[in-house]
């Protein structure tokens, strides 16, 4: 298993190429991003976020998780890229 901390994203724009746009929190085997927060509750902005990331890495999927649960899996979301 492979697992990137503070994965850089770059991001391009016209002819404009920033190669540390974004930085995601975990990426997984090459092929899942993770984003983690500690929030009371998760907002929109937070999926869009998390949208975002999957997209300019053109992964499938995305798992944004909130510590600040009773229970854990009360915290995991889903995030699908429909490319």
């Amino acid at each position: 298993m492979s697992v990137l901390v503070q994965h850089p994203l770059p991001v391009e724009y016209d002819d404009v190429r920033i190669e540390v746009g974004y930085r995601a929190d975990l990426l997984v085997n090459a092929v899942i991003i993770v984003e983690l927060k500690a929030v009371a509750k998760l907002m929109p902005i937070h999926e869009a976020q998390l949208l975002s990331y999957i997209k300019l890495a053109r992964l499938p999927v995305g798992l944004l998780i909130n510590f600040h649960t009773a229970r854990l899996k009360d915290g995991i979301k889903r995030l699908v890229n429909n490319f």
